[in-house]
């Protein structure tokens, strides 16, 4: 009897396996990105005999460590190609025992936050370092050798200015970056403020990382598309009425109150919220000056999000735009189930697609689309606590 084979060696070979069975439909495109991370897995493997070979050949190792490097992975192209499945067969199977995978943002909001916390024992006289990067980026790399993003992108000029230093240092240390991306790495900040001090970030990724895109002619995303009641347009009384209809059926009977999440010295208010539901306008969020953190903490502590009255979104709501598809990535990311009403479909919401912003807006519609599918809604949070 023939041993059944291990998918679990290469991307390529678990990408067959699910196009055997049916899972997957045959896609050419799909098998060359995965066989670009096979490429990434089969390095790790031949580093790692020879780092623990023995104590001397750590030294040599060490000493070896740029002629070593491994090369990572940028993949960019449209939404719902199958980058971030392909993303997490690669991490799952890589043989590297130091390893993170996060989004983006939630990424650069834990760098802030560690900066901030150097900065603070500089202060304290805790340490004569005052150059804030260098530490990070080694406890980062202490932490995880292997970097993996999903949805790559830079829109916040706090990020932008610090991307070159820290990664210089990242990758001076020998960690690996595997990405994923709507946006090629040119595009990248594309219409961002001081933008020319950020380009040096887009010359050290191409020397560290192979450029690829993945270009499925099939958007498996709207292919599974089933839709539910929960994206309602467009703004009438009809349906304020429909939303109102849910959130009294979410309620139970429980009176929802407002309540504050806690942030650094200041607070995020939530209009009415109960247990682990929330309800807020689009204002509430998109008009504030909220950022990346603030959408985690809520993503953090709520399950089911209610928002009301999104309108289109102009050239004159340019702000407004950019904390919407932040705020849709990061409840996506949480399988947050959420209810909208809104003045149009999502891929008509935006009314002006240009540069980075309309790269990012489609990602945006696209996931609005899946957050109604069943296959979402069967994942989310409060779908599970209610089995």
């Amino acid at each position: 009897m023939q041993p059944m084979p291990d998918y679990s060696i290469s991307v390529c070979e678990q990408l067959k396996a699910l196009t055997v069975s049916g899972s997957l439909q045959v896609d050419s495109a799909q098998m060359d990105v995965a066989k670009k991370l096979d490429r990434v897995l089969a390095d790790f493997k031949r580093k790692r005999p020879a780092a623990k070979s023995s104590a001397l050949g750590w030294m040599f190792a060490a000493r070896k460590k740029s002629a070593e490097t491994i090369k990572g992975l940028y993949i960019h192209g449209s939404v719902g190609r199958g980058k971030t499945m392909l993303m997490d067969m690669f991490f799952a199977m890589a043989p590297c025992p130091k390893k993170r995978r996060a989004h983006f943002f939630e990424f650069m909001n834990d760098v802030h936050n560690r900066i901030a916390a150097q900065r603070l024992k500089f202060k304290n006289g805790e340490t004569k370092q005052t150059d804030p990067i260098p530490p990070v980026a080694a406890d980062l790399y202490a932490e995880a050798e292997l970097l993996c993003f999903d949805e790559f992108t830079v829109t916040d000029i706090a990020d932008a200015m610090i991307l070159s230093r820290l990664f210089s240092e990242l990758f001076s240390l020998g960690c690996v970056l595997i990405a994923t991306s709507n946006v090629e790495p040119d595009n990248l900040y594309r219409d961002g403020l001081n933008r020319g001090l950020f380009l040096p970030f887009i010359d050290l990724l191409k020397k560290h990382v192979d450029i690829v895109t993945l270009d499925s002619p099939t958007d498996y995303r709207m292919e599974k598309l089933n839709s539910q009641p929960v994206y309602l347009t467009p703004l009438d009384q009809r349906t304020d009425m429909a939303m109102d209809a849910s959130w009294m059926q979410g309620l139970h009977g429980r009176k929802a109150q407002p309540t504050e999440i806690p942030m650094k010295g200041r607070s995020i208010h939530v209009p009415l919220a109960v247990d682990r539901m929330a309800r807020f306008s689009f204002a509430d969020l998109c008009d504030a000056p909220l950022g990346p953190a603030d959408f985690l903490a809520i993503a953090e502590r709520f399950d089911t999000i209610f928002l009301d009255h999104v309108p289109k979104l102009g050239p004159d709501k340019r702000n407004q735009t950019k904390r919407f598809i932040i705020l849709i990535d990061t409840l996506y990311d949480h399988n947050i189930r959420l209810y909208v009403s809104a003045a149009a479909m999502p891929e008509d919401l935006l009314e002006e697609r240009r540069g980075t912003e309309g790269f990012e807006f489609d990602r945006t519609a696209s996931r609005l689309f899946e957050m109604r599918s069943a296959e979402y809604l069967a994942q989310t949070p409060a779908t599970r606590a209610a089995e």
